[in-house]
């Protein structure tokens, strides 16, 4: 039952990381209807960004995760600001094979400046954890649960209560009337863009954190976050949390019934808990075809 818990509460941390993950996701897909696969170059940029604040320049480790998140923000007004605005009404699919492409080329650049080595990220968290009723829970951990639900916190306080989200659920719901209104949608856009690079880059430190686990293999959890978000609704920030965590939990808890139960499981292979949240994906959206909190596309006949 102890290793249980631990499997359960390590599954509740892996969800937010990919939870705040797929609020990028879900920013972009709300104010423009595509799917930005460029998400793991900018969670790979934060986790890179931290290290350089911190490690390098010496910076206080929390102003250096702010210092990454406004990187984050500003490359993300610059990609759309370059790139996606002067594309806008194009085809889906091209728009989808630019974001990859922006996912290669930032991938690129990383490597280009810090080179292909895992690096330290100098967290003060590091290996440090805490014992509770026999289940151990890393301040890795709890400081992404922590963050996590600031960040939900934070969203359903902006969306909710500001103009700039007013604007943004307008934005989301009806392009063209919130146009007529006088909102300016590209500049809810580029807002868009600029929230998805800051919590790609808070989901980079969250992975990032730890010994040596800044390296560019970070930038595949971005894709590896996906089926969350089909899970939860592509279109809905609660569906982001909800999924992440399903997903978190499918995965280490799957993990866990393989070391408990070798004889009965061991033919499944040591990697079918990767496989598992695409399994669960499949078989919501066979039940539930815009996912669990997704908005139903109503079509007139």
């Amino acid at each position: 039952m102890t290793n249980f818990l631990f499997s359960g509460f390590g599954g509740v941390a892996l969800g937010c990381q990919f939870a705040l993950i797929v609020l990028g996701f879900v920013v972009i897909y709300r104010a423009t209807g595509t799917i930005n696969f460029a998400q793991g170059g900018f969670l790979l940029l934060g986790a890179y960004m931290t290290h350089q604040a911190h490690q390098v320049w010496e910076i206080n480790f929390y102003l250096s995760i702010l210092i990454a998140m406004v990187v984050g923000a500003a490359v993300g007004v610059l990609v759309e600001w370059l790139i996606l605005r002067h594309i806008v009404g194009e085809e889906a699919i091209a728009v989808i094979m630019i974001t990859i492409g922006l996912l290669f080329m930032l991938e690129a650049v990383v490597q280009g400046i810090w080179g292909p080595s895992n690096l330290n990220m100098g967290d003060p968290w590091g290996v440090d954890a805490e014992e509770v009723g026999g289940v151990t829970f890393s301040h890795k951990q709890l400081w992404t649960i922590v963050l996590t639900a600031l960040t939900v916190a934070g969203f359903f306080l902006v969306f909710r209560y500001t103009k700039l989200g007013v604007a943004m659920r307008a934005v989301a719901i009806d392009p063209e009337a919130a146009l007529a209104q006088g909102i300016s949608t590209r500049r809810i856009t580029a807002v868009s863009w600029a929230i998805s690079g800051a919590v790609a880059a808070l989901a980079g430190v969250t992975l990032g954190a730890g010994v040596a686990q800044v390296s560019p293999l970070l930038a595949i959890t971005g894709l590896v976050a996906f089926p969350a978000m089909i899970l939860g609704g592509m279109d809905s920030p609660v569906g982001a949390v909800v999924g992440g965590i399903i997903i978190g939990l499918v995965r280490n808890i799957t993990n866990w019934a393989q070391i408990e139960f070798p004889d009965q499981l061991g033919w499944l292979g040591a990697q079918f808990g990767q496989v598992t949240p695409f399994l669960v994906m499949i078989l919501i959206l066979m039940i539930k075809p815009y996912g669990l909190f997704g908005t139903e596309e109503v079509r007139r006949v």
